[in-house]
């Protein structure tokens, strides 16, 4: 029997991984696409975008029949749906109450919600190489802190557009204002759900990724939201709303991941920026890809 001959590589090639690898754009990129390999990133943004989707509307619904009309009103308007499906919306506000939900129904809804933050966690583990987590009652509270975070950012950062549009120099104003509120959700979301087993500088360099690449979403899809939504719904009526929604909450969570990623290989790169992100409390040891720190990993 013959074996084939191992091809050796073009020359060229050669060269740009040679430049690539000794090199810190190179180096985050190769390491962010390694990354995002292992993180195997279209399956599990499609997990997370459908988990936002059966955690996060649930959650506000809930909370528009505590609230009362006035923050139904608001949901309606802030998450921009059509008027059919906020009239909809509206109607099943108005027939319920809090004893539609009731305690145990409250309850079941919040603990439903916790599936997100746990699909969170995974990911976040898989990033930074971490041990698969294991789901314990004593880790409950992060979880429901999570999901009722992301439901209030939802109205939240919309408000706090709205406000800083009233403000001087809006364009700007808004600009600084969902940078800064992006930044913080996407740090405070793993720094809670790894409990702490990652610093919070090493996470900075994600969330400010995200945070910049959501001043290209958020305009991008305040134009695109709007029109797909009333032709979904023209066409297939409420369900074509929600595959609208999970349509946009995927590009949302792959751009997170991806950002995430990214922040990660350049806490841990071997450059001096990333010594500088990690301070010299932290030590680094070898793997695939980017050198990464060693991580505190107490439960």
């Amino acid at each position: 029997m013959t074996t084939r001959p191992v091809l050796a590589p073009p020359r060229w090639a050669t060269a740009v991984w040679a430049w690539a690898s000794t090199r810190w754009p190179g180096r985050v990129g190769l390491g962010t696409l390694a990354s995002i390999v292992r993180l195997e990133i279209f399956d599990r943004a499609m997990t997370l975008a459908a988990q936002l989707f059966t955690s996060i509307f649930p959650l506000l619904i809930m909370m528009a029949v505590l609230l009362g009309r006035s923050f139904d009103e608001r949901l309606a308007s802030v998450v921009k749906v059509p008027e059919e499906v906020a009239r909809v919306l509206g109607e099943a506000v108005a027939g319920s109450s809090l004893s539609a939900f009731g305690v145990v129904g409250g309850l079941i809804v919040l603990v439903s919600t916790t599936s997100l933050a746990r699909a969170f966690t995974r990911a976040y583990a898989t990033i930074w190489n971490l041990p698969r987590p294991r789901s314990s009652p004593r880790h409950a509270w992060r979880w429901l802190v999570t999901v009722i975070v992301l439901a209030l950012s939802v109205v939240g950062i919309q408000l706090l557009v709205r406000a800083a549009m009233e403000a001087p120099a809006p364009y700007l104003t808004t600009a600084l204002v969902t940078l800064l509120a992006d930044f913080g959700g996407a740090l405070f979301v793993p720094w809670i759900l790894m409990a702490r087993k990652v610093p919070a500088r090493m996470l900075a360099p994600g969330a400010a990724l995200f945070g910049a690449a959501m001043l290209i979403l958020r305009p991008g899809g305040a134009l695109y939201l709007p029109h797909a939504l009333e032709v979904s719904s023209a066409r297939f009526g409420t369900i074509g709303v929600a595959f609208t929604y999970i349509g946009w909450l995927y590009v949302l969570s792959f751009a997170y991941l991806v950002t995430a990623a990214a922040g990660q290989v350049i806490a841990t790169d071997q450059g001096r920026l990333g010594e500088w992100i990690r301070g010299h409390s932290f030590s680094r040891t070898t793997q695939t890809g980017s050198p990464p720190v060693t991580l505190d990993r107490r439960e």
